[in-house]
């Protein structure tokens, strides 16, 4: 089997989760995905995954990560590294590279609950 070294945006599978835009690249390599994130507010479902890291690389941007209830404030060019079984969501104006290692699989996926805009930091009511 042919090794693919290059993955392109109009390739890629682009959608909206919870309030999140992703454009994920690679999605068929098992060992891992990497994930443009753009966030305007903040993710707003509080989940963990059984198996993968996450890692969070902020270029754009600054927010609050809260990772099992630990608020984490974070800025442009800096890295966030989230182990499996971390409790994750967050809120800001952001735009990160997301690198998911093993891949993303959705059955690993544990949702905790969904988060009220209200909770923000940054919510102008």
């Amino acid at each position: 089997m042919k090794r693919k070294y290059k993955f392109t945006t109009d390739k890629a599978r682009k959608f909206t989760k919870h309030n999140v835009d992703l454009v994920v690249y690679g999605e068929n390599v098992p060992e891992t995905n990497v994930v443009h994130v753009s966030v305007e507010e903040g993710h707003f479902q509080e989940f963990y995954d059984e198996k993968s890291w996450f890692i969070y690389y902020i270029y754009e941007g600054n927010g609050t990560f809260v990772l099992n209830d630990e608020k984490i404030e974070v800025k442009a060019t800096d890295l966030v590294t989230i182990p499996s079984k971390t409790r994750i969501h967050y809120f800001g104006k952001m735009k990160m590279v997301l690198t998911v290692f093993p891949a993303f699989d959705e059955k690993n996926e544990r949702h905790i609950r969904f988060v009220d805009k209200t909770e923000s930091p940054y919510f102008k009511g």
